[in-house]
């Protein structure tokens, strides 16, 4: 297997010493006083795993400030606590229970290809996520619940309504979980819904007054 590793092509190399000669150099005693010290974020964000969504660029944040986890269109499970793996339990368990941040947020976004595929799936245009050996389309069957909500829209307005609807179904999985469900009713910690348009920049957050998505 490790004859199998192979070293970083050269240009993500140049990139990493352009970024230690400048933005590491400049901010060096930050970055120690990080390392000296841990890290205490005021937020944890759970997003998607696409590349197109920056997190610490839409809020111009420094190192230490967000703890994030990303996955597939950005999916809480619900509370399952049966000894298996769970990446993104674990990661809210430690966020909460040991990092003790402030605030919870899930960050949808425009144009994910988890929520097409979910929505291909329950639609009956994608079989092969269907099949129990799809590690996507198992993940992706979180957003069926969601996807239920939505399905009489037409596909146009199906797709945008089903990306915030992933918000959601993760928002209600969040308070599933007890010590998360702890930490809202104690006031330590807030929930936060948004949903980022990637073509236009803009960023919306559930409004829960209004039941909908409206400007930040």
């Amino acid at each position: 297997m490790r004859e199998r590793v192979k070293l970083l092509p050269p240009t993500l190399v140049q990139r990493f010493h352009g970024w230690k000669a400048t933005t590491y150099s400049e901010n060096s005693v930050w970055y120690k006083k990080l390392a000296d010290e841990g890290q205490r974020p005021r937020a944890m964000v759970i997003s998607c795993c696409d590349s197109r969504v920056h997190v610490t660029s839409i809020f111009g944040a420094d190192s230490g400030e967000f703890f994030i986890h990303r996955n597939i269109a950005n999916l809480v499970p619900p509370y399952e606590p049966d000894g298996e793996h769970h990446g993104t339990s674990a990661a809210l368990e430690y966020a909460v229970q040991a990092l003790k941040v402030s605030h919870l947020i899930v960050l949808g976004h425009s144009n994910c290809g988890g929520v097409a595929g979910c929505n291909a799936m329950c639609t009956g245009h994608a079989p092969e996520l269907e099949d129990k050996t799809s590690f996507v389309g198992t993940w992706l069957n979180l957003l069926r619940p969601g996807f239920e909500r939505v399905k009489d829209l037409p596909e146009e307005e199906r797709i945008t309504a089903l990306e915030q609807e992933a918000v959601m179904v993760s928002l209600e999985n969040l308070m599933t979980f007890p010590f998360v469900t702890a930490a809202v009713e104690s006031g330590q910690m807030t929930l936060h819904g948004l949903w980022h348009d990637i073509g236009s920049g803009d960023l919306r957050q559930y409004n829960p007054n209004k039941n909908g998505f409206e400007a930040v």
